[in-house]
């Protein structure tokens, strides 16, 4: 057939690109030639479809495997080029009716073209899909293959438009016809376009009814197809060429006789089994005690599931033999025990009858087969004697012969079309039992429906995967697999049962692609009916084929397309429609969006009146919906009259924005209406413990002064600080904090607990004492000596000599940070209380005088100091003595002489290192002439005498070297004092670098010549006061910031006065290692915001449901939300989030000790938030602050710090202060009077009571007599009472009472437990505010008795669990692993949310009802954790390793947890219906296992710090990196000499062994261990360290890290491997223990590479 070139296309391709480009095909009159891809070359056929293709639509009909979709592809490729060169984006839509088929073409697509092809189907997800997403696909891409109930649904939503598209493929297009997709997507959107898409069909056969097809009949079903589909049929008249690249299967008929045997006795029995097994379920189904729906619909479906394995059996009996219908009851046998886990007594006994009726089929078949019926399944037994015995059927025999004929022919791929998926499914099981067979792999394949027998479609995938590499050679499948599943080996079809209609004949016969290949009929001799239905097909295949080459391709589409009047409603705003065909469908979706549980599914409810000859329906929507109930209009088609009420009811929802522009039901979004607008920056993964930001730190304002240089003098605050020691006879001087600033009362009388030694603790007092007023010269001195002090005690030699030397220091002071520390003179006793500061100014002259004395003789120290690497002596001290006196008595020091009796305590400065020291003794009997020894300040040497180390060190002689030597105490660095200890005396946290942790150490004394030390004349009292000025000032400067935050606060508040350590506890972090951390408040403040949030929700929108609300408490109290809010206001600055670091605190005049130098490139103390200061980087370290104060900080702890602050407030000022600093936040919690009373009006007008006698009875239960008895009812009823017509549930108030409930049981633990630990406090409450607890009141209290509700399934679970609960009282047994119902829990819940409203938020009132009924309590020694953590904290504190494992079957989880101990390999097994309870199911039977073993969790391994693995690594983030196995060469370690002992011999080598690399710093080897123990589930190795002790020096380490020590420590290792002995190895000697634990976890590496067990990588 020749294509005229004289017509023009039936639209220009300008048109449907709706470009204005000069290119027209149309003018020309001529079709430009396709570009062919590179790998593929075009046949003429394909060209000449491709041609009329470009002209017009088309429909191409051509055999199955002519390649239609290469020419799609063509098609494509061309129109994909110009869409190139157009500004305008459009579509390429292309569409497959199934899931298999839209896999397949994307694969083809994406292979033969360079586009950007993206394919889409239901179970991706894509009905849940927003607006955005959809924006975002069409954005990217450029061909959307789909199925096209996806692109239906897309425009009714009005996501996409076809005015959008430029093509549209249809594959299998012989489908648009009645309701399918194909046609809605047609009469509903495309014949209603003005610029319409260009279409092209493809089909291998257009007729599709069943039935012989005339060629009447065929031409009308093809002008039909034609009409909806908007084109024209065009095939290839010339068949040479497509005969020559299309291989056509040789048909083959097989006939195999008529049955032989009639099972009739046998069909009777099961026919009677069957009958009485269903007399069961109706028996069980009446003694029930209330009749409900739930109840009925459960035995409606036990029984239609009963009568179709009945059925299915019976069919494999007639159809496949006595056998095959004992493996269908085995396989509906298996299906019931997968969905047969039930809660409820009545309902497991039903499924148990299920289950007796199938083992009694079983049964009864087996009666009709010899015991040894196996052996019929030999070759030589399966005789004509098991065909009249009926074992098999002679279809299943002839089958067997045309398998038998292929040999072993392995490279056969077979398709077995069949019409029942149990035919599959036993077949398949049949073949596999046949050795001789057994060559063949074999499989089945069915479609993704709703049956039990049916595939995943994940599995549907792999296994046609499977069959088109060759790896199944058999494959069993339904129709599913007819049309255009593409196998191009595939050699044979077997139609075991015969094809219905002439496209199902046609489609599968184009399976087989193969040449020479085979199609198999499988034919009954005799049977008339088969071989009349196999003519009609015949017939009716040629009457299409004639019909479709007679059609004239260039004559108009001969009718019309039928457009149906429609009723629609369209939204406005997006052309989103919903018609009255699709309404139902919208209503129903809607409904299962709607919140509900197990017990009652929200469905929509119909009922319809029948009058005047018109039906008008009502329909009921659930209580939780936007409105109950709405009547439709009248019509005389009881089904179109539905429709009509579902389409009025879609109108109102959308008007009433239950379902959004896009007529989807709403999801709570509430970041669209919310005030805060999140960037991406501070969206992506904020609040998160992952991600990492940097901030600055807040600047104290109540430390700033400007009084430096006021020349008039300056009148400054003073407050004194006093100290008193727990250990008698110990004093410290008083101190006076100088500042400008008046402090907050709190701070201005703080009271602070400095820990030094264990068990001596000094306690600092703050009070005011006025106003101080100094002149210039005091402030002069003033100065120096707080610059003298803190420079001279806390820096290195070389800062001290730098800054001592220095002429000028005003540099060091600051204005952000002005004030004085300075010392007071001893208390007068005489002296009033009231007594006016006495500052010690005799100290601080005596100070200055030093200062003076010491810069005077710098020049001489410059120069000793520039001399002393050289070692000349030529400096000479000479003694300022004003007394010259040889006493013996007497001690020449470089400023003064003192009595031998005086030295003891004295304070002193060394005039040559300027380090300060307090002298201890007087060494008599020694002299500068003694030996030098190693107690002097300088490292071991060789030095002989005092006299010539400080000539040659520093280049001194000394002048009296005949005086005793003193023996000094040296300084020290501070310390932190505010580490809170544990117990046991240790501190609490991590060793941190630099944090100065106090540990008692032996002492460090000197031996110093009197002539080099120069007296400073104040007391040893006020040096050791200046130990603790630092942790106290960090302290108070804390306090400071807090006061200034809540300044913050009350500025855009009025509230009460919040105490500002409250504050500062909700600021401080658990890495600071404190007494106190933000944890307890955070939990409280948690559920402050949660109540107050829930309670502004819950009046603000009254016709929201529970789901809407809590979607909107989530976002509103998320750490994403909180973060945000934290850092609007500037939070992050005030946050401690590290230990104090001495090193890094630096008082007015002072140098910093451990300066960090800024490179986080921001000049100002602020960082502002953005990407650049973002990071997820593990290695990141946190809370060092550098010298601008910028510190790196997880982004929860911002969001964790909101709640603490909401939490500190609560505790302070109760809610109302809470409220005031949400809103400071910004979070909107207040409530109105207007809408709790609006309210309450609401739940007073439900006008279904039961009866008002159990009213009363629940409220003398509760102690509480409801003024509105409407809430009351409304707590106590179920969403399942709607089949009675009641159009309210408890759900709103269940959703307000878990949050009131929450805030009142954890504000009861937050005040009754202070002295536990916060994650001890967390579990408290985890255990007391759950719904399990609540079941149980439930129960204790007979609240049950009180739920309305209509669900026997509900009412029959109550029943258990009230069973359940008295068998644990009288048995005196826990009832952990018995979950009770939800609804239970739910109930009481609902109940406080009803009170609360009754009482116009008067939550003491709750408290008042509840506190009795949930009492007791539980308290920490009750405590009873959940099984899966007790079994996780149990290994972890035995060094054991659990591995889950969880798959899911039906409708249920089954969950399986391995731990290996030493001996042996423990299992437990839990199957539920979510992952965490079989999970917890599976961990309580491993305990009950554990504690037969002797092994039992107690409350002391949880409250014991966490077990650290061998020395110190955590369990978390061991990094393990797979690498390439090496050959046993590779493994490569250090040679060592140590003793390996095996208690078994040598380890087997595992077949496959563990790949892992070491990283070999510190932990490094350890890691790598521990994470091959965790893989291969061995227990954690042990360690045993041994210290060692020299006098002389040990040398460690290589290069940079070499250094010297006297101690050492070497380490055994001792690792079991289960049931293959013990590896015990000792390492090399270490400096330090972790690292002697790295040696022996690197040796213990290195050894079980040499056996095999692991492969060690770079």
């Amino acid at each position: 057939m020749s294509v005229s070139t004289e017509l023009p296309p039936k639209r220009s391709f300008e048109q449907l690109t709706e470009s204005e480009s000069k290119m027209s095909l149309g003018d020309k009159c001529e079709v430009k030639e396709a570009m062919t891809p590179k790998d593929f070359d075009a046949r003429s056929y394909q060209k000449k479809v491709f041609k009329v293709a470009l002209q017009k639509n088309t429909i191409a009909v051509l055999e199955t495997g002519a390649g239609k979709t290469m020419i799609a592809v063509m098609l494509i490729k061309e129109i994909g080029q110009t869409l190139k060169m157009n500004a305008d984006k459009k579509l390429i839509i292309f569409l497959a009716p199934t899931v298999h088929l839209v896999n397949q073409q994307f694969e083809v697509i994406k292979i033969h073209t360079n586009l950007k092809v993206e394919e889409y189907y239901g179970s991706k997800g894509i009905d849940e899909w927003s607006a955005d997403c959809w924006k975002k696909e069409i954005r990217e891409q450029n061909v959307m293959v789909m199925t096209p109930q996806i692109l239906l649904d897309a425009l009714r939503k009005a996501f996409l438009t076809l005015e959008m598209v430029c093509l549209m493929i249809f594959d299998e297009s012989h489908r648009a016809t009645g309701n399918h997709p194909y046609t809605k997507i047609m009469k509903e959107f495309y014949h209603k376009l003005g610029n319409k898409p260009k279409i092209f069909g493809m089909t291998a056969s257009p007729v599709v009814r069943k039935g012989v097809s005339s060629n009447m009949d065929c031409e009308d079903q093809i002008s039909e197809l034609e009409s909806i589909l908007d084109s024209k049929i065009f095939t290839i008249e010339d068949k040479a060429e497509l005969e020559l690249f299309v291989p056509s299967a040789k048909e083959i008929n097989r006939y195999y006789d008529p049955i032989i045997f009639w099972p009739e006795e046998l069909k009777g029995k099961l026919n009677s089994s069957w009958s009485k097994s269903d007399s069961l379920l109706i028996e069980m189904q009446g003694k029930l005690s209330s009749q409900f729906k739930d109840t009925d619909e459960i035995f409606k479906k036990l029984r239609k599931r009963l009568s179709n394995d009945h059925s299915k059996i019976l069919h494999c009996l007639d159809d496949l033999g006595l056998i095959c219908a004992l493996e269908a009851a085995k396989i509906c046998w298996e299906n019931v025990c997968i969905l047969g886990i039930m809660e409820d007594e009545i309902y497991r006994a039903s499924f148990l009858q299920c289950k007796y009726f199938l083992e009694e089929v079983q049964c009864i078949i087996k009666e009709s087969l010899p015991s040894d019926y196996e052996k019929c399944l030999d070759v030589e037994s399966l005789d004509t004697e098991a065909l009249k015995m009926g074992y098999i059927s002679s279809k299943l025999y002839e089958l067997i012969q045309i398998f038998q004929s292929w040999r072993e022919t392995r490279q056969i791929l077979c398709l077995i079309f069949v019409e029942r998926i149990i035919t599959a499914k036993v077949i398949e099981r049949f073949i596999k039992r046949l050795s001789y067979l057994s060559h063949f792999a074999v499989s089945y394949l069915t479609g993704g429906n709703s049956s039990v027998d049916a595939l995943t479609p994940k599995m549907q995938k792999r296994t046609l995967d499977s069959f088109r590499r060759g790896e199944v050679n058999l494959l069993f499948t339904t129709d599913v697999a007819e049309e255009g599943i593409h196998v191009p080996n595939c050699s044979s079809i077997i139609r075991f049962d015969l094809p219905k209609t002439v496209r199902s004949y046609v489609q599968s016969r184009g399976r087989a692609r193969q040449t020479d290949s085979q199609y198999v009929l499988m034919l009954e001799r005799g049977n008339i009916k088969q071989r009349e239905l196999l003519f009609d097909i015949i017939r009716s295949e040629r009457s299409m084929t004639d019909t479709t080459l007679n059609r004239d391709p260039n004559a108009c589409i001969s009718r019309v397309c039928c457009m149906d009047e429609t009723n629609a409603y369209v939204v406005e705003s997006t052309g989103a429609s919903v018609t009255a065909d699709s309404s139902i469908g919208l209503i129903h979706r809607y409904c299962e969006k709607l919140p509900g549980d197990k017990y009652y599914t929200p469905k929509p409810n119909f009922q319809f009146t029948f009058s005047g000859g018109s039906y008008e329906y009502t329909l009921n929507l659930p209580p939780n919906a936007a409105f109950q109930t709405i009547v439709g209009p009248a019509n005389r088609n009881s089904h179109i009259s539905k429709q009509l009420v579902c389409l009025e009811a879609c109108k109102k929802l959308h008007q009433m924005g239950a379902l959004d522009d896009h007529l989807l039901p709403y999801i709570e979004n509430p970041s669209r209406d919310a005030v805060i607008e999140r960037t991406e920056e501070s969206a992506s993964g904020a609040g998160t413990t992952k991600r990492k930001e940097l901030h600055g730190t807040a600047v104290v304002h109540a430390l700033s002064g400007t009084w430096v240089d006021k020349p008039d003098g300056i009148i400054l605050q003073a407050y004194k600080l006093n100290f008193s020691c727990n250990h008698v006879g110990v004093f410290y001087s008083g101190f006076v904090l100088l500042i400008e600033s008046n402090l907050d009362d709190d701070v201005a009388n703080a009271e602070v607990e400095l820990y030094l030694i264990p068990d001596k603790l000094v306690k600092a007092s703050v009070s005011p004492c006025g106003e101080v007023r100094l002149d210039a010269e005091q402030v002069k001195m003033s100065m120096c000596f707080q610059g003298f002090f803190f420079n001279g005690l806390f820096l290195t030699s070389k800062a001290r000599r730098e800054y001592l030397f220095k002429t000028e220091n005003k540099s060091l002071w600051c204005g952000s940070n002005m004030y004085l520390l300075l010392p007071l003179e001893l208390p007068d006793p005489v002296a009033a209380s009231h007594e006016s500061v006495r500052i010690n100014w005799r100290a601080i002259d005596a100070c200055v005088s030093v200062v003076n004395f010491l810069k005077e003789k710098s020049f001489s120290i410059a120069d000793c100091s520039s001399i002393s690497e050289k070692g000349d002596s030529s400096y000479s001290l000479t003694c300022s003595s004003n007394t010259e006196c040889n006493s013996s008595e007497v001690v020449h020091l470089a400023n003064v002489s003192v009595n031998i009796n005086n030295l003891k305590n004295m304070v002193v400065v060394s005039i040559h290192t300027g380090r300060i020291y307090s002298v201890l003794d007087v060494m008599i009997g020694t002299s500068a002439e003694s030996p030098f020894d190693t107690t002097s300040d300088a490292v071991p040497s060789n030095y002989s005498t005092f006299t010539e180390y400080f000539n040659k060190k520093y280049g001194i002689l000394l002048m009296r070297p005949g005086q005793p030597l003193l023996l000094l105490k040296q300084s020290h660095n501070a310390h932190n004092l505010l580490l809170a200890k544990s117990s046991e005396g240790g501190s609490l946290c991590k060793e941190t670098p630099g944090a100065g942790v106090v540990v008692e150490k032996p002492q460090n004394h000197v031996h110093m010549p009197p002539e080099l030390l120069v007296s400073i004349g104040v007391s040893i009292n006020v040096l050791k006061t200046f130990y603790l000025l630092p942790s106290l000032m960090h302290r108070l400067e804390s306090l400071m910031l807090a006061c200034q935050l809540r300044e913050q606060v009350a500025c855009h508040q009025n509230g009460s006065h919040i105490s500002s350590p409250l504050i500062l506890e909700a600021l401080t972090t658990l890495r600071c290692c404190e007494k106190f951390s933000l944890e307890r408040l955070e939990l409280l403040g948690d559920s402050v915001l949660k109540y107050a949030v829930s309670c502004h929700l819950f009046l603000t929108y009254p016709k929201k449901h529970e789901g809407q609300l809590s979607a909107r408490r989530s976002w509103a109290v998320c750490n994403s939300t909180l973060h945000k809010l934290g850092t609007n206001r500037k939070i992050q600055g005030y946050i401690r989030d590290s230990a104090f670091d001495p090193r890094r605190w630096a008082a007015p005049g002072q140098l910093s000790s451990h300066p960090v130098r800024c490179k986080c490139g921001v000049d100002t103390n602020e960082v502002p938030l953005g990407r650049k200061f973002i990071t997820e980087d593990s290695s990141m370290i946190v809370g060092k602050v550098c010298d601008r104060g910028h510190r790196w900080m997880c982004s929860k702890t911002i969001a964790d710090c909101v709640e603490a602050l909401i939490g500190a407030y609560y505790v302070s000022g109760g809610l109302s202060a809470a409220i005031l600093i949400m809103k400071w936040f910004g979070i909107d919690a207040e409530f109105e009077p207007r809408l709790i009373e609006e309210a309450i009006n609401s739940a007073s007008v439900w006008s279904y009571t039961p009866n008002v006698n159990e009213l009363e009875m629940l409220e003398s239960k509760l102690d509480y007599w409801f003024s509105v008895k409407g809430l009351l009812l409304e707590a106590i009823t179920h969403a399942s009472l709607q089949e009675l017509g009641v159009s309210y549930c408890y759900q709103r108030l269940e959703y307000l009472g878990d949050s009131v409930l929450d805030l009142l049981i954890t504000w009861y633990l937050y005040q009754n437990h202070t002295d536990i630990d916060p994650g001890e406090l967390t579990d408290l409450r985890s255990a007391s505010v759950n719904n399990e607890n609540f079941a149980r009141v439930a129960v204790k209290y007979n609240l049950q008795q009180h739920l309305q509700h209509g669900s026997g399934m509900l009412l029959g679970q109550i029943t258990e669990y009230v069973k359940s609960v008295s068998r644990s009282h009288d048995n005196s047994k826990s009832l952990q692993g018995t979950k009770g119902p939800k609804v239970l829990g739910d109930m009481v819940e609902s109940i406080a949310g009803a009170i609360l409203i009754d009482t116009k938020l008067n939550i003491d009132e709750v408290w008042r009802v509840f506190k009795p009924l949930l009492s007791p309590i539980v308290t920490p020694d009750k405590l009873e954790l959940p099984p899966l953590r007790q079994l996780h904290e149990l290994c972890d504190h035995l060094g054991y390793f659990i591995k889950e494992n969880c798959v899911t079957k039906g409708d249920m989880v089954h969950a399986e947890l391995r731990l290996q101990l030493k001996d042996v390999l423990l299992i437990g097994e839990g199957c539920e219906r979510s992952r965490k309870a079989a999970k917890g199911r599976a961990a309580l039977h491993l305990l009950k296992d554990l504690e037969e073993r002797g092994i039992s969790y107690s409350l002391s391994v949880s409250k014991q710090k966490k077990l650290e693995p061998a020395g110190g690594s955590s369990f978390v983030d061991m990094a393990v990196c797979h690498h390439l196995p090496l050959n046993d060469e590779a493994v490569v370690g250090p040679v060592t000499h140590k003793k390996i002992k095996t208690t078994e011999g040598l380890l087997p080598t595992l077949a496959s062994p563990v790949s892992i690399s070491i990283n070999l710093e510190k932990g490094g080897p350890r890691s790598s261990l521990y994470q091959l123990c965790r893989i291969l589930q061995w227990p954690m190795p042990s360690f045993d360290p041994m210290e060692h002790k020299s006098r002389l020096p040990i040398e460690f380490g290589e290069g940079s890290e070499r250094r010297k020590g006297f101690n050492s420590f070497t380490s055994k290792i001792s690792l079991c491997i289960p049931n293959n002995g013990v590896i015990e190895l000792t390492g090399d000697q270490k400096a330090d223990k972790k690292s002697s634990y790295d040696s022996a976890a690197l040796l213990m590496l290195y050894e079980l590479g040499r056996q095999g067990k692991c492969m060690i990588g770079d």
